[in-house]
């Protein structure tokens, strides 16, 4: 079973999603809580997958994130939003989410989301994933990220720009004609290389240095 806990400031949303998650028979949202209560709740029943609220009366979602990633063993966080163009989206990657996700996304893909998410994935509803790589992009590469792609190898570029085009494991494994174990020894060499903590802010290089377009890392 995936253990999932809630955390969002008003009630209703959280029994909704609560109900929502609960009814897939792979799911069990294990406790609900508000933003102040995250940390304990979370340290109390170690949740694989936490649904959290950026935007909250007591206690800010990124704080929350914060404090959750700082955790012995953090569990995998998705930040929840009413507004496909929140203002701590790049904030909250760069904070360590594996996903951010509309409220309203559509109960099927919040499912699937959470799968994904517990399998060490990462999504992002597909309203806020142009706004990420847009704003990553507009900024473009800097000096220190074209450094830090020039230490990977051949085969860790390939896995990262299929990482980037939001292949899984498996996926990458099928198309490299590697075994998954592999991959995931790849995906943690780049990860380190690049200086970043989860599959989303590595994406967001692999768009951010042309590689989805079939180019080299930034001069």
């Amino acid at each position: 079973m995936i253990r999932v806990v809630i955390v969002d400031d008003e009630t209703l949303v959280r029994s909704g999603l609560s109900l929502i998650v609960g009814s897939a028979p792979d799911i069990e949202v294990v406790a609900t809580c508000s933003g102040g209560e995250a940390v304990d709740t979370v340290g109390k029943y170690a949740p694989q997958v936490v649904l959290l609220d950026i935007r909250m009366p007591d206690v800010d979602g990124i704080t929350v994130l914060r404090s959750l990633r700082a955790l012995p063993q953090p569990p995998t966080v998705a930040m929840l939003t009413t507004f496909d163009t929140d203002e701590y989206i790049g904030t909250a990657l760069r904070g360590g989410a594996a996903g951010f996700l509309l409220k309203d996304t559509d109960p099927e893909q919040l499912v699937h989301a959470v799968r994904v998410l517990a399998a060490g994935g990462r999504m992002l509803s597909p309203a806020v994933t142009d706004i990420v790589i847009s704003g990553y992009l507009e900024a473009g590469p800097d000096r220190q990220t074209a450094d830090r792609l020039r230490t990977m190898t051949t085969r860790e570029l390939d896995v990262l720009t299929l990482l980037g085009e939001g292949l899984s494991n498996a996926e990458i494994a099928g198309r490299l004609f590697l075994s998954t174990g592999t991959v995931k020894d790849h995906i943690s060499a780049i990860l380190a290389k690049l200086g970043t903590s989860n599959r989303v802010q590595a994406a967001v290089f692999a768009h951010q240095a042309g590689l989805l377009d079939g180019g080299e890392p930034a001069p």
